[in-house]
């Protein structure tokens, strides 16, 4: 009688266990070896194999997943600097300053005062006035412009006076356009021509892509990389365009340089370092992004302002609208 209620049981937990794993192959799930009804592995033993099994199916991607499943474990490309779009943003950024500042010199052309290169072609008491000098000034064309056809132009500004007795219609425009080429390349004090990366019209085509890969940037090493690149080259705008008259020397310069670029690494890696301390990886990952912007304000105005001090401490010399020096020794 026992040896019968036991067979009974035995053949019921096979039962069982053939139903469970049809119903696992109906609807698609992993299907699992049978426990033997006597013997074997001992039910710890079991388990645990039970466990391995379901963790490898839990790691294993969805079914259907394909190479997105494969694509979406690796690294993604795009953490770097993308350089297609730099590149595509400089080039839109150069092709628009360039015709805004043709389609200006075309408006204003028939307005064109007489040539004095005392006084300003442009009235800078109004917001058109100014914009119209700016973009003039930045107008990356000028880069085309060689250093001795810089320095004929500005021949030709010097003899202003000559020309304008002798010159046709137009020549006050033909006037302000030499002016416009002289000014953007050489330094109006010492006649130097300046590098063309630090002339205002190469500001657009030098320091844009700089700026799209300093906020393109999401970890802190190219963070800092990026914006020493950008304050060493805001730094040596300011130095190439400063007023010469007031001297500055190579230790002056290195230690304006030193706390300039010094002031730029700190307030980046500050941010920085407070962004990835409060936020987790992927939140502050995101938020690197906009780290850029408020270190590369505070910076660069550190930046223009200790570089130039020397014009602040010294002063600049004050002339009349004649270009008389007023007063001469102070």
């Amino acid at each position: 009688g026992f040896k019968l209620r036991e067979q009974r049981s035995a053949t019921m937990m096979m039962s069982s266990v053939r139903l469970s794993a049809c119903l696992s192959r109906s609807i698609g799930l992993p299907r699992r070896a049978a426990a033997p009804v006597r013997g074997g592995a001992p039910r710890s033993r079991r388990l645990a194999t039970d466990a391995a099994s379901e963790g490898k199916a839990a790691k294993a991607p969805p079914s259907g997943s394909g190479a997105g499943g494969a694509a979406a474990s690796e690294p993604s490309s795009t953490e770097g600097v993308p350089v297609g779009a730099t590149a595509l943003a400089a080039a839109l950024a150069v092709c628009t300053v360039s015709a805004g500042a043709a389609a200006t010199e075309a408006l204003t052309a028939p307005s064109c005062p007489a040539f004095d290169p005392r006084r300003e072609r442009f009235d800078q008491s109004t917001f058109g006035g100014r914009f119209s000098k700016m973009i003039l000034a930045c107008d990356p064309a000028l880069l085309l412009t060689s250093n001795d056809a810089a320095r004929v132009a500005k021949e030709l500004v010097d003899d202003w006076e000559g020309q304008l007795a002798a010159g046709p219609p137009g020549t006050s425009r033909r006037l302000y356009e030499a002016q416009r080429a002289a000014s953007a390349a050489l330094h109006p004090d010492t006649g130097e021509a300046i590098p063309r990366p630090f002339r205002m019209s190469g500001y657009v085509p030098y320091n844009g892509p700089i700026c799209v890969a300093m906020v393109a940037s999401t970890s802190t090493p190219a963070l800092l990389f990026w914006s020493w690149v950008n304050q060493t080259q805001n730094a040596l705008v300011n130095y190439y365009n400063r007023n010469a008259s007031s001297e500055m020397t190579n230790e002056t310069f290195a230690k304006s340089y030193a706390a300039a670029v010094g002031s730029a690494l700190a307030v980046a890696f500050g941010l920085a370092t407070a962004i990835q301390r409060r936020y987790d990886p992927a939140r502050a990952k995101s938020l690197m992004r906009f780290v850029a912007f408020p270190s590369a304000v505070v910076a660069s105005s550190l930046n223009c302002y200790i570089v130039r001090s020397p014009e602040i401490d010294s002063g600049v010399p004050l002339v009349n609208d004649r270009g008389a020096d007023v007063l001469p020794g102070e």
